[in-house]
C-alpha cells in the first residue's frame, strides 16, 4: 500500500511538472511579411528621336557695312522641329525652325528660316550643344521687302524633365553679309527660351 501511494505522488508530480512545463512555453509567433520596394528606373538618357517644340526669346539686331541704322533691340518667337541621334557619350542632329523677328523701329515683318546641326553631349538628362547651319532673312527693314540668304551659329543647353518633355535656352548669331546687294551688313543675336515635345 505504502507503495501504491509512492507511485501515485510519483505520477501526479510527473503529470503536474508536465503541464507546468507545457504552460510555460511561450507561443511561436510568425514573422510579419517584408514589405517589397521595387526600385524605380532611372529614366533613359537616349535622346535618339524626332521634336518639335517653341522658342521665345530677346536680343539685338546690328547694321554694319553702308548702314547707317543704330543697333536695334528685338523680341523673337517661333517654332522648332528636329531629330537626334544619340551615339553614346555624343549626341548628333538636324534641325528646322522659323523665327518672327520684332525689331524696335523696323516692326515685325522680318522673318528668319533656318536649317542647321547640332552637335551635343549627352550628360544624362543634360545636353549642352554647338549648333550652326544656313539662315534665310526676309525684312522690310528697308522701306520694301528684301530677302538674303545668310547663316548662323550659337550654343545651347537642354534639360529633358520627362523623357517627352525638354526644355532649353540657346544663343544664336544670325549673319548677312552684304545684304541683297545692298551693301548693309546684318547681325542678329538672339537668346531664347526653348520648349519641346519628344516622341
Amino acid at each position: 500500500m505504502k507503495n501504491v501511494m509512492i507511485l501515485g505522488a510519483v505520477a501526479a508530480m510527473a503529470t503536474a511538472s508536465a503541464a507546468t512545463a507545457g504552460g510555460l512555453a511561450q507561443p511561436v509567433v510568425e514573422p510579419a511579411p517584408a514589405a517589397v520596394i521595387t526600385p524605380m528606373a532611372p529614366m533613359s538618357s537616349d535622346w535618339s528621336g524626332f521634336y518639335l517644340g517653341a522658342q521665345a526669346g530677346a536680343g539685338k539686331a546690328e547694321f554694319g557695312g553702308t548702314a547707317t541704322a543704330p543697333d536695334q533691340d528685338l523680341n523673337n518667337y517661333g517654332v522648332h522641329a528636329g531629330y537626334l541621334y544619340d551615339l553614346g557619350s555624343f549626341v548628333l542632329g538636324g534641325e528646322l525652325a522659323y523665327d518672327k523677328l520684332d525689331i524696335d523701329t523696323i516692326g515685325d515683318n522680318n522673318d528668319v528660316v533656318r536649317a542647321g546641326v547640332l552637335a551635343g553631349y549627352d550628360a544624362g538628362r543634360f545636353m549642352p550643344y554647338l549648333a550652326g547651319g544656313y539662315a534665310y532673312l526676309d525684312t522690310d527693314a528697308f522701306g520694301t521687302s528684301q530677302n538674303d540668304n545668310g547663316y548662323y551659329y550659337g550654343v545651347g543647353a537642354t534639360y529633358a524633365v520627362t523623357s517627352s518633355i525638354r526644355v532649353g535656352v540657346e544663343y544664336l548669331e544670325h549673319r548677312f553679309d552684304d545684304f541683297d546687294n545692298t551693301g548693309v551688313d546684318i547681325k542678329a543675336k538672339t537668346t531664347a527660351l526653348k520648349a519641346s515635345f519628344a516622341f
